[in-house]
């Protein structure tokens, strides 16, 4: 079990279920955070990789369809073939856990020219990646190729976002949208979204 050790000043993330999708809210160091995290993710093969933050608010301003569920966040290697359904139990039992460092590289996650999304769609690829809930926790499953081609979309809210306001005045925010499998074929259970929206919020007020 990997989770980031507590800030002095907590970077700000916040996940929720909006029963149609899911909505995660980022500021610079929650970006940088989930990032490295992300990576982590790909590279740990073994670890379950914790993210508490359901106890987070969402930037002022935002409106829900209905009423959302706040989510903790926790990413894994389908190769641990995790229960979620025990994540209760599991969760239950962890203490304050033992500091420790660790460091990923920073060209981690291959060049956006270098992947071909289009063989997501056949039936022969396996590394898409899955998302559950249990015990408010999304979980992303995944491979480290999974993880690594999505990752290069994450980036963009360390590199782009800060500065799509001034380069982009009139447009709407900055944002990334992940999805679990292919659309035709998804890999959910029933009632758990396949789209993860998440949206940076560098002027974050709460």
């Amino acid at each position: 079990m990997v989770r980031p050790a507590p800030a002095p000043v907590p970077a700000r993330l916040a996940l929720r279920d909006d029963h149609h999708w899911l909505s995660m809210y980022v500021d610079r160091d929650g970006a940088e955070q989930l990032l490295a995290l992300w990576a982590l993710a790909a590279r740990s093969a073994r670890s379950l990789v914790h993210l508490p933050i359901r106890a987070n608010p969402v930037p002022d301003g935002v409106v829900g369809d209905g009423v959302p569920v706040s989510l903790d966040l926790v990413l894994l290697h389908h190769s641990l073939g995790f229960p979620t359904a025990s994540w209760k139990r599991v969760r239950s039992r962890l203490d304050a856990g033992r500091p420790g460092t660790t460091a990923t590289p920073d060209q981690d996650f291959p060049d956006e020219a270098a992947i071909d999304h289009r063989r997501r769609e056949y039936r022969s690829f396996r590394d898409h990646l899955a998302f559950d809930i249990a015990a408010h926790t999304l979980f992303v499953v995944g491979s480290s190729t999974a993880f690594r081609e999505h990752g290069t979309a994450l980036r963009g809210l360390v590199d782009q976002a800060p500065s799509y306001p001034q380069r982009y005045p009139h447009a709407g925010h900055f944002c990334v949208e992940l999805g679990a499998g292919p659309w035709s074929r998804p890999r959910n259970r029933p009632r758990v979204p396949g789209l993860l929206h998440i949206q940076y919020s560098g002027d974050w007020r709460a």
